[in-house]
């Protein structure tokens, strides 16, 4: 007779292989060796009937079956994770894990007061384990998806069915070059002039994107605000950055913004979570002292 409900630890070894896309890959945070995951990914193939994957010489892909499985799969786990959360509420207490994910260099972004609002939640509910993950706006949408992150914080240009986009925030960004570079000094300088530099462009925007700031290509690419800083820090490049973070190296003389009134943009910022999660009582409250923290700033 074939279980319609599988191992829970065979399902969680599923999802790690299909997030990796392998099972090399998922090795390090399954602690398993690639035979051992070969094996409990067969038995969990035979207890269900059918074929979840291809793996061999093209490389991993999931089956038609796979895919439509995968996707429950992950339902099913967000939905017991819930339950759990709610069962813990009844009891009185709040416990379990709160993972959170927060887009980089947020800290000195005085719209978003996190770190109060974590010591807050901390002071609340000292049972609630806390993970914090920084993590580019692509892996915070992938990561809320899949429930290895309960809610996340970030700018999202591209939004994914299946997750609720509550708005926050906008952060604005100004376009910079360094001391190092030849239009530090320069007074007044024309847009066309701008264009025509080394730029450095984020990984997660697209041609689009690009174009929407004001260029047509770039010349170096990164993927957290730390890495942009450095680049134009260089005088190699000009990039955007938020003001923000960017202040303390403006009133070094380090940094100076390039034609403001042309070059700049904000990013709307917004926490996330899946959709059907919103009630649950460890989200919810972070949520609630989320909002109240930002009303007072």
């Amino acid at each position: 007779m074939i279980s319609a409900l599988p191992d829970l630890k065979l399902l969680r070894i599923f999802i790690s292989v299909v997030r990796h896309q392998g099972f090399a890959a998922a090795q390090q945070e399954l602690n398993l060796s690639t035979s051992a995951i070969s094996t409990y990914m067969s038995q969990l193939e035979v207890q269900l009937g059918l074929s979840l994957c291809h793996r061999g010489r093209g490389g991993f892909s999931l089956t038609d079956k796979g895919e439509l499985y995968h996707e429950q799969a992950l339902h099913l786990l967000g939905e017991l994770e819930g339950f759990q959360h709610y069962a813990a509420a009844l009891k009185g207490e709040l416990r379990g894990t709160l993972n959170l994910g927060v887009l980089d260099s947020t800290v000195s972004d005085p719209a978003l007061p996190l770190s109060k609002v974590i010591g807050a939640y901390s002071e609340e509910h000292a049972a609630v384990h806390l993970h914090l993950s920084v993590l580019s706006p692509h892996q915070l949408q992938l990561g809320v998806m899949d429930n290895r992150l309960d809610l996340a914080i970030g700018a999202f240009f591209t939004h994914m069915n299946g997750l609720i986009y509550q708005p926050l925030y906008r952060e604005q960004h100004w376009l910079y070059c360094s001391d190092r570079h030849g239009l530090f000094d320069e007074r007044r300088i024309e847009a066309q002039v701008i264009t025509q530099q080394r730029m450095v462009g984020r990984g997660y925007w697209s041609q689009a994107e690009l174009a929407r700031h004001g260029f047509k290509h770039s010349a170096a690419t990164v993927d957290s605000m730390e890495a942009q800083l450095i680049l134009v820090l260089s005088g190699a490049y000009i990039g955007y950055l938020p003001e923000h973070y960017a202040q303390h190296w403006v009133e070094q003389g380090r940094l100076r913004p390039l034609l403001s009134a042309t070059f700049g943009y904000q990013a709307p910022f917004s926490l996330i979570l899946r959709r059907g999660r919103s009630r649950e009582p460890l989200l919810q409250r972070f949520r609630d002292l989320l909002k109240s923290q930002l009303k007072t700033c």
